[in-house]
């Protein structure tokens, strides 16, 4: 198995759904739109959300030390964790007076901030979280892992969204999240802070975790849980640009900001990346020309959007996949160091014709998920492609995640895979599904020639499952959520054994 030596295996968690979980209570952030989402009666009564709370959670905020340590005896040498901006910011900022700039379409072309702005954002931060998460990332350095930063995991400050209010009316009062062009500006200011405290001891940022996830789960698929949990195509288009424009405001205020190479054989002071969910999606009949039109939608939709913004400047607004010359914007292209892809399962896409959608979308076809393939399965069965199930629901199909790195490599910037894992309690599949993966992996590296740099896997430990609380298990490691005790799954072995392979061990 040839990956070099270079090559970085790692695991990743985030802020909100590892964080909580000590006895006392000090690690419970409340300041959040997920954390209110999670603990509404109507949500819970409604089944929209399990009725698990994160505060009875694996507790990473106290016993990071010991995550990195089993960590470090697997082999591993990278460790993904995220921020929480309600954590740092858990009062509004909107006071903090910047420069914001505005090119001639409208959008935010530029947010500048002077020491003056510092300072005032200095005064309203917490420093007991901002210092606790220093104290998270030095211990990962010292036990000889590259730290990727990640600024925001999908949870937004409850000053920034209220997710009951804006469902309660439709959209029409708030704080309404990414539909207000006001949280890019918030963003920006949280970005610049965090990369002016935490830039000399963190070389890797990425600005988001999954983006288009927050756009269409939230905004497209009540049912899935995410807030706000309204489907409104208007405010998807919104929120995508939005947050477009949010990540080059962003890369440029941590670009400003940090400036101290933490290790000398990081590319950059501040590498800046971005973590996208890359979900390739399969005409569900090859030959007929609405299946094949509906994919290519919906592979423009979720797949292409974001990295084109981000790397062309293309903000392919009307998501029609036709780049005009009026849609390229200088303040938002060049704005990518690394690409990671998290990936899990595909699309198999049929395509239902619309009148309405051709004429006043420019949507040549609608595309409808097909039932019994990639996410739209049974949990713990067979796909209709003869493929196993996990407890998601989700079919394992390894050889997309080939189909996902090729995509994203025609960006031009280095890959990670960022996530990769299986929702597992039984512990049958994942072994198997990590020797698969790896094995898809090395074919990219060594056959296609793909610049993959890493991979990590999705958990170190079981996790807080978004809507579906804790009965997903995701860890190579079990943790007892009473004890807070970890204990090893065979896969923990599986992945062990994997790395000793490649490192010629």
């Amino acid at each position: 198995m040839g990956f070099g030596s270079k090559f970085l295996w790692g695991v990743s968690s985030s802020g909100f759904q590892f964080e909580m979980g000590d006895p006392s209570g000090e690690s419970v952030d409340a300041n959040t739109d997920w954390f209110v989402w999670v603990h509404n009666p109507e949500n819970i009564k409604r089944g929209v959300v399990s009725g698990d709370f994160p505060e009875n959670g694996v507790n990473y905020w106290g016993l990071y030390a010991k995550d990195h340590e089993i960590a470090r005896r697997l082999g591993l040498n990278a460790y993904r964790i995220g921020l929480e901006w309600s954590r740092i910011f858990p009062k509004s900022t909107a006071a903090v007076e910047v420069d914001v700039e505005k090119a001639s379409d409208g959008n935010i072309s530029s947010v500048n901030l002077d020491d003056k702005a510092l300072e005032a954002l200095e005064k309203l931060a917490d420093k007991k979280a901002l210092d606790h998460y220093r104290l998270i990332v030095e211990d990962l350095r010292m036990k000889g892992f590259k730290v990727f930063v990640c600024l925001n995991h999908f949870t937004l400050p409850l000053w920034i969204h209220d997710p009951i209010t804006t469902r309660a009316t439709r959209l029409k009062r708030g704080p309404k999240g990414w539909l207000d062009e006001t949280t890019v500006v918030e963003f920006a200011k949280y970005a610049a802070y965090v990369a002016y405290r935490l830039g000399d001891i963190v070389d890797y940022w990425a600005t988001f975790n999954e983006p288009m996830a927050v756009c269409e789960a939230g905004y497209m698929l009540p049912e899935s849980g995410f807030p706000p949990g309204v489907s409104s195509f208007k405010a998807v288009k919104k929120v995508a640009k939005h947050l477009a424009v949010a990540h080059a405001r962003a890369y440029d205020t941590i670009k400003k900001f940090d400036i101290v190479r933490a290790d000398d054989d990081s590319p950059a002071s501040a590498w800046v990346g971005l973590i996208h969910n890359v979900i390739p999606a399969q005409p569900f009949r090859a030959g007929e020309k609405i299946d094949v039109d509906a994919a290519r939608f919906m592979d423009n939709l979720h797949n292409q959007f974001f990295p084109r913004a981000a790397v062309e400047g293309w903000l392919d607004e009307n998501f029609n996949g036709v780049k005009e010359k009026s849609e390229v914007k200088g303040y938002l292209g060049q704005r990518l160091d690394w690409l990671g892809v998290n990936y899990y399962t595909r699309f198999v896409i049929r395509g239902k014709s619309n009148l309405l959608a051709r004429l006043f979308a420019g949507i040549p076809a609608i595309p409808e998920i097909v039932p019994n393939y990639g996410f739209g399965c049974q949990p713990n069965s067979v796909s209709a492609a003869g493929k196993p199930t996990s407890d998601m629901g989700w079919e394992i199909y390894p050889e997309g995640l080939l189909e996902a790195l090729k995509a994203m490599a025609g960006f031009g910037k280095p890959l990670y895979v960022t996530e990769n894992g299986v929702a597992d309690a039984e512990y049958k599949l994942r072994p198997k599904f990590l020797e698969e993966h790896v094995a898809v992996l090395e074919r990219a590296v060594n056959e296609e020639k793909l610049d993959v740099r890493g991979y990590f896997h999705w958990a170190l430990t079981d996790n807080y499952e978004w809507a579906k609380g804790f009965k997903m298990k995701f860890g190579l490691y079990a943790v007892d959520l009473k004890t807070k005790r970890r204990t090893p799954r065979k896969s923990a072995k599986t992945y062990q054994q994997i790395i000793e392979k490649s490192r010629g061990g």
